[in-house]
């Protein structure tokens, strides 16, 4: 293994575990009377499980080329730079705790930046990606209406519906969703122009070939059968 790909897997293995590790902590520590269900109603949560999920997954050799890795390593990328652009624009942005720094600074951070750092190794259909990327902030979003209603309990305050009323957790939604996709589109792009890069460099680098197949044999490297003999330099005409 050479020594940048070592970097990359210790990048990523590093920050993969401290993502699932503040996940756990926090799920351990969290206040009285919080379920679970209500801890894994947080979309800061899931993000940093899908951060984690896909930089361990990318830093496991047989793994790191397939396609779902790729995939895997985009969304991840989108959600958590929605959670960081949400908390600092939405929220306020205060992260006192070291767990609030890592959830919310650090992941959201280092999850895009491996993105446009390291290029994924296949190319993504652009609107199928798109599409499916944006599936899960789609269904987040239902589910936190319809688990509210329900529970009367709000995992972010614009998304309080009885509180604010239908035009407010709208307009939120429609701003976060526009984000969603700029961000998204973003990420495409950049993963575009770095896979052209890539395949012009193999199209412009010259294939080597052996040179005994193209230079012409010489007289040295021709056999001659048991029967034929190399004419004397003296020997007279027939």
């Amino acid at each position: 293994m050479s020594a940048a790909r070592a970097f990359v897997t210790a990048w990523r293995a590093g920050f993969g575990l401290l993502a699932l590790g503040t996940v756990v902590f926090c799920f351990l520590a969290r206040r009285p009377g919080m379920d679970a269900v209500d801890y894994f109603s947080y979309f800061t949560i899931l993000s940093n499980l899908a951060g984690s999920a896909a930089l361990l997954a990318a830093a496991v050799p047989a793994w790191r080329a397939r396609p779902w890795v790729d995939w895997l390593r985009g969304a991840a990328a989108l959600y958590l730079a929605i959670t960081g652009l949400v908390y600092a624009l939405v929220m306020g942005g205060e992260a006192g705790h070291w767990t609030g720094w890592v959830e919310h600074r650090i992941l959201p951070v280092v999850m895009p930046l491996d993105w446009l750092l390291f290029a994924p190794a296949h190319k993504l259909p652009t609107w199928r990606t798109l599409g499916t990327w944006l599936l899960f902030p789609v269904a987040y979003l239902g589910y936190t209406l319809v688990h509210g209603e329900f529970t009367a309990w709000y995992p972010y305050p614009f998304l309080d519906l009885p509180r604010h009323g239908l035009g407010i957790v709208t307009g939120y939604s429609a701003g976060i969703a526009a984000t969603f996709v700029s961000v998204a589109a973003l990420l495409l792009g950049w993963a575009q122009v770095r896979g052209q890069r890539r395949e012009r460099r193999a199209s412009a680098w010259p294939i080597a070939t052996p040179a005994s197949a193209t230079a012409p044999p010489t007289p040295n490297a021709m056999s001659i059968g048991p029967t034929e003999r190399s004419p004397s330099k003296n020997a007279a005409p027939g």
